[in-house]
C-alpha cells in the first residue's frame, strides 16, 4: 500500500489520514502561516470555501483554532514539513550554529581580550566512536 502525499507551501501532507484532500490542502497552506484569503487565491477558490475547508479539518482533529489544527495535524503526522526546507534548514544551523558554551574568554596582554571556541567532546562520545 502506498501513501499518497500533497505538498504545498513547504510542507507535505498524507492522504487517508482523515482529512479530504482539499482540507489536507488548505491545512498545509495555514501550516505555512497563510490567512483564509491568500490560501483561497492560492487554491482558486473562495475565501468562504476555505473558511469551510479549515472548519471542518478542524471538527475532525478536534481543533478549536487554525493553529490548533495545524499543531494537532503535525502531532498526529498527518503534515510535515517537505524534505527540502528540513534539510536547508539542516544545513543553515549547521553553518551558522556556534555553540556560546564552547566559548572561552580570557583577556590577554594589555588588557586585550580574545575569544576562542573550543570543541568539547565528552569521553562516553568519544570511547562510543572508537569501540
Amino acid at each position: 500500500m502506498t501513501n499518497q502525499t500533497i505538498t504545498a507551501s513547504g510542507w507535505t501532507g498524507f492522504l487517508g489520514m482523515g482529512l479530504a484532500p482539499r482540507e489536507l490542502e488548505a491545512t498545509l497552506h495555514a501550516a505555512n502561516d497563510l490567512t483564509q484569503k491568500e490560501i483561497a487565491r492560492l487554491m482558486g477558490i473562495s475565501p468562504k470555501t476555505v473558511e469551510k475547508r479549515i472548519e471542518d479539518a478542524r471538527f475532525k482533529l478536534g481543533a478549536k483554532t487554525m493553529r490548533g489544527l495545524v499543531l494537532e495535524a503535525f502531532k498526529r503526522q498527518i503534515i510535515s514539513p517537505a524534505v527540502m526546507a528540513l534539510v536547508a534548514l539542516m544545513t543553515t544551523h549547521a553553518v551558522l550554529g556556534d555553540d556560546l558554551m564552547l566559548r572561552v574568554r580570557r583577556s590577554g596582554n594589555g588588557g586585550e581580550r580574545r575569544v576562542e571556541t573550543r570543541a568539547a567532546t565528552r569521553r562516553v562520545d568519544c570511547a562510543l566512536a572508537v569501540a
